[in-house]
């Protein structure tokens, strides 16, 4: 980047040798910033009645795991009964001294099995959709071909779901203004991304093949369904990227996944957010079929 000052976003900004934390940086989402880790302050956490329990926000990575445990209650998993507990990220819960302990990269979302002695703790979302998939044998394919293209999925979203939300989310919705150099550079990535999408969802039923896989359950929240979260469907054309919406339209009708998208969601028109989760009852108080 060139340092002269017209050039520079802020006017006049240049790099310093060494970069050391402001008081500000402009938006509501750099007060929960830090550049340490660990707990900021007590606070344990909730435990409920059910074996499995979640800690999250309703965010696409935190719909990830919830559409997979609608998914296996709805396939017959009666032990995949969970507590969804609320952790605002806006707020800074998840530098609490419980959740930490449970993650201790303070991110969401973080499950805790207590179904064995000891609890184990289960943190990042591809880890836990995995560990759950596992542990019910389900909605991950034992046929090597499948689970490699399963896990071939499930990894390039872990990988490429930054550029989305890190990257065009932040600075096209969040960033206190607008870089026409930034959202640039992650508008031509996500719509390479979605054409990475498109182009296979054209031979292919879902991410894995003939059948529904994790896979589609960590994709789903993120491509193209963020994008409206955002508002930027218009701005990146997701119309032209039928085979696409033709795969994400599939998947939200699904009955769990409608269930599954609105558990530890705060915000929304009514009917579409559930702060807390702990039975089957709470989903069937908003009308949502199973």
């Amino acid at each position: 980047m060139s340092d002269t000052p017209d050039e520079n976003q802020p006017a006049g900004y240049v790099p310093p040798k060494v970069w050391a934390t402001k008081q500000t940086y402009g938006h509501s989402f750099a007060t929960i910033n830090s550049a340490t880790s660990g707990a900021r302050f007590e606070q344990e956490l909730p435990v409920g009645r059910h074996p499995l329990q979640l800690y999250s926000q309703g965010t696409p990575n935190g719909q990830k795991v919830t559409l997979l445990l609608e998914e296996l209650l709805a396939a017959g998993h009666t032990d995949a009964e969970y507590d969804a507990w609320l952790i605002d990220v806006f707020k800074g819960d998840q530098f609490g001294s419980g959740f930490v302990d449970v993650n201790p990269n303070s991110k969401i979302p973080a499950l805790v099995d207590r179904s064995t002695d000891p609890a184990i703790n289960v943190f990042e979302s591809g880890s836990i959709l995995v560990y759950l998939a596992e542990k019910f044998g389900a909605f991950l394919p034992t046929d090597l071909r499948a689970r490699t293209a399963t896990f071939n999925w499930l990894m390039w979203q872990m990988g490429a779901a930054p550029f989305v939300g890190g990257g065009l989310g932040h600075f096209f919705a969040y960033a206190p203004f607008k870089i026409e150099y930034a959202i640039d550079r992650y508008a031509m990535e996500t719509k390479r991304q979605l054409h990475v999408l498109d182009t296979h969802l054209a031979t292919h039923e879902y991410l894995a093949g003939d059948d529904y896989t994790i896979a589609d359950m960590a994709v789903w929240p993120w491509y193209p369904t963020s994008l409206f979260n955002y508002g930027a469907q218009e701005f990146l054309a997701v119309e032209d990227y039928p085979h696409l919406l033709r795969w994400q339209k599939a998947i939200a009708a699904r009955p769990a996944v409608a269930r599954g998208r609105v558990v530890n969601r705060i915000n929304g028109k009514p009917g579409e957010c559930l702060r807390e989760r702990h039975s089957a009852a709470d989903l069937d108080a908003l009308g949502l079929a199973r």
